[in-house]
C-alpha cells in the first residue's frame, strides 16, 4: 500500500466497520483522517472557510430573528461534530439561510426556547430518517433540477452580498475590485496559501493601515464573549408544545436534509468521490440534537461555504473540524481582531465563489439548442421558484413534480399495439409493446377495432409491462368490448410481475401468464381494415422510441 501510513491504513480498516444496536447496523463513528502531509492545508482551507462563515451566519441569526451568537454557535457545535459523524468528508455544515427562513416565524411567535426544542426535534427525526435509509430517495431528484438547484443557489450567494455593496462608499467598490483582483492573481502564483485568505489578510491591513472607514464583521452583529454551555431548552412538556413545533420540526428537516444531500452530490463531482447518504443523514441528526442542547439554531449543509473549503484544498475530515473550531476561536478570543475585517473582503470571496458554482455551460447557447425543451423548462422553473422564496425546497418540490409530468408524458406516448390475422381469418393477434399505466390506459383500449375483429382475439404481452390498477382496468375494458360482441379474448405472454398484478386486481377471468401466440402470424396485408389510434408524437429529441400507438392490420 505505497504511500499509505500504518495509521491512516488502520483508519480505513476501522471506516469500515459498523455499529450494531439491538440487531440494526448503524454507521460508525471512525473514520480515516488525512495524512500529516494533508494537514497543513486542511488547516488553512478550515480558517478561510471560518471566515467566510462569520458574517453568513450572523446574518441568518437576524433573519431567525434571534441574536447572533445562537447562530455563531450553532456554526461551531454543528460544523465540529458532523467532522466525526458526517458521510461527506470536506462539506460544511452550520447554521444555515434556508432554515432561518422556516424559523423565523416561530421565534417570532413562541420565542427562542421553542426554537430550540424544534431543533432538538429535528435532529431526532434527521437521525431516524438517516437509519431507516431515507437518503436513497435522492436518486429521483433528476440532473436538470439538480442544475436548476446549483444555479439558483449561486444567484442567491450573489444577491446576498449585494446589500454590502450597493448604496455604499466608493472606497468599497475599490476594495472589492481589489479583493478580486487578488483572488484571481494569487493563484497563479503559488498555490501554497489559499487566495481567500490572502484577500482577507491584505485588505485588513490597508483598511487599518489607512484608517480607511468602511463597514466590518463588527458592524454585522455583536460577537460573543463567551464560550456556549449546554442547558436544557425551556418550554413545558405538554402535547401542546408537540403541536407546537411539530410542523416546524417537519419542515426544517425536510428542507435540511434535502440541502445536504444535494450539496453533497455537488462535492461529490468537484472532488470525483463518493459520499455515505444515510450516515450524512444520521449524522446531521446527532449535530443538530447536541445543537440545541448548547443553545444553536439548526444548521445543515452550506454550499458557498463547501466550495470555499473545497476550493482552498479542504478534502477530508479534518477541514471541518478546523473550520468549527477556527470559527470559535475567531469570535470569542480574538473577536476584537475579526471584527476589524471588512466586509468588502468577505464579499469578493462570495462573489467569486458564485461564479464558480453557477453552471455556466447549462446557459450557453450551443446547451440550450441541444438541450431537450422539457429539461430546460424543469432548470428554469426551478431556479424561478428557489431564487424570489430563497427555499431550496420549493423549488426541488416544483422541479421534481414537474420532470415527473415531462416523463409521465413523454412514456405514455412509447405503447405500440400491432395485429396480425392468421392466415384461415379466423383469429387475429394483437402485440403490445411498452409500459401500460394510467397515462397510456386510453390510448390502449382505442387500439382495437372491436367491431370487424373474428370472433377469437389473442393479446400477446410479452412486450408489455403491466404497472398499476389503471392498466388492468383498460385491460378489463378491451376484454369487456369484446365479450359483448361475442367475441373471444385470451391475454397471453405476461412477466410474472405483470401477471400477479393482472390476477390480483381483474375482475375478468384468470389470464395465461407466460404462454405465447397460439395462431401462425403471417406478414401478409390483411384485407379487413382496423381502429387506429395515433398519438401526438413528443417533441423531445430525447426520445428513443416511436411516439404512436397505433394498430397495422396485416394477414
Amino acid at each position: 500500500m505505497t504511500g499509505v501510513s500504518a495509521r491512516e491504513a488502520a483508519g480505513v480498516a476501522a471506516g469500515s466497520r459498523r455499529a450494531v444496536i439491538g440487531g440494526l447496523r448503524l454507521p460508525a463513528l471512525a473514520r480515516r483522517w488525512p495524512g500529516a502531509r494533508h494537514v497543513r492545508v486542511e488547516l488553512l482551507a478550515g480558517l478561510v472557510t471560518a471566515l467566510a462563515l462569520i458574517p453568513e451566519t450572523i446574518s441568518f441569526s437576524v433573519v431567525a430573528g434571534v441574536d447572533p451568537k445562537v447562530g455563531l454557535f450553532a456554526s461551531f457545535t454543528i460544523s465540529v461534530i458532523i467532522a466525526f459523524t458526517g458521510g461527506r468528508p470536506a462539506m460544511i455544515s452550520a447554521a444555515a439561510g434556508s432554515m432561518a427562513l422556516v424559523a423565523a416565524p416561530l421565534v417570532r411567535e413562541h420565542g427562542l426556547n421553542y426554537l430550540l426544542a424544534t431543533t432538538v426535534g429535528v435532529g431526532l427525526l434527521m437521525g431516524v430518517l438517516g437509519v431507516l435509509g431515507v437518503a436513497r430517495l435522492m436518486r429521483f431528484v433528476p440532473r436538470t433540477v439538480m442544475i436548476g438547484f446549483v444555479n439558483a443557489l449561486a444567484i442567491l450567494i450573489f444577491t446576498a452580498q449585494m446589500p454590502h455593496v450597493i448604496g455604499k462608499s466608493w472606497k468599497v467598490y475599490v476594495l472589492v475590485a481589489g479583493g478580486l483582483a487578488i483572488l484571481l492573481t494569487v493563484p497563479r502564483l503559488t498555490t501554497a496559501i489559499p487566495a481567500p485568505l490572502v484577500a482577507v489578510a491584505v485588505l485588513t491591513l490597508v483598511t487599518c493601515g489607512f484608517h480607511v472607514s468602511v463597514p466590518t464583521v463588527g458592524d454585522e452583529g455583536r460577537l460573543p464573549s463567551s464560550l456556549p454551555m449546554p442547558g436544557i431548552p425551556d418550554v413545558p412538556l405538554t402535547w401542546q408544545t408537540l403541536r407546537i413545533i411539530a410542523p416546524y420540526v417537519v419542515a426544517l428537516t425536510a428542507v435540511g436534509l434535502l440541502e445536504t444531500l444535494l450539496t453533497a452530490q455537488i462535492v461529490d463531482r468537484m472532488t470525483d468521490s463518493t459520499h455515505d447518504p444515510n450516515r450524512e443523514s444520521w449524522g446531521l441528526g446527532i449535530a443538530n440534537v447536541v445543537n440545541g442542547f448548547f443553545g444553536g439554531m439548526g444548521g445543515c449543509a452550506m454550499i458557498g461555504q463547501t466550495i470555499v473549503n473545497v476550493n482552498s484544498g479542504g478534502r477530508g475530515r479534518l477541514s471541518t473540524f478546523a473550520a468549527g473550531g477556527f470559527l470559535l476561536m475567531l469570535v470569542v478570543p480574538l473577536r476584537d481582531l475579526v471584527r476589524h475585517i471588512p466586509m468588502s473582503a468577505l464579499v469578493a470571496v462570495m462573489i467569486l465563489v458564485a461564479v464558480m458554482t453557477f453552471e455556466w455551460r447549462s446557459v450557453a447557447p450551443s446547451t440550450l439548442r441541444r438541450m431537450p425543451r422539457g429539461e430546460t423548462a424543469v432548470m428554469v422553473v426551478t431556479v424561478a421558484v428557489v431564487v424570489p422564496t430563497h427555499n431550496l425546497a420549493y423549488g426541488v418540490l416544483v422541479g421534481v413534480v414537474l420532470a415527473a409530468l415531462l416523463f409521465t408524458r413523454q412514456v405514455a406516448h412509447l405503447a405500440l399495439v400491432t395485429s396480425v390475422l392468421d392466415p384461415e381469418g379466423g383469429e387475429r393477434i394483437y402485440a403490445v409493446q411498452g409500459t401500460l399505466f394510467f397515462a397510456s390506459t386510453g390510448d390502449l383500449v382505442n387500439a382495437f377495432a372491436y367491431g370487424r375483429d373474428p370472433a377469437r382475439i389473442v393479446i400477446d404481452l410479452s412486450k408489455a409491462d403491466v404497472l398499476d390498477s389503471a392498466a388492468v382496468a383498460a385491460l378489463d375494458d378491451v376484454r369487456t368490448k369484446y365479450r359483448e360482441r361475442g367475441t373471444e379474448v385470451t391475454i397471453v405472454g405476461l412477466n410474472p410481475r405483470s401477471a400477479v398484478l393482472l390476477q390480483g386486481l381483474s375482475a375478468e377471468p384468470t389470464v395465461e401468464p407466460t404462454a405465447g401466440p397460439t395462431a401462425k402470424a403471417t406478414t401478409e396485408p390483411s384485407p379487413e381494415p382496423t381502429a387506429e389510434a395515433t398519438v401526438e408524437a413528443t417533441a423531445e429529441p430525447t426520445a428513443e422510441a416511436t411516439a404512436e400507438t397505433a394498430t397495422k392490420p396485416a394477414t
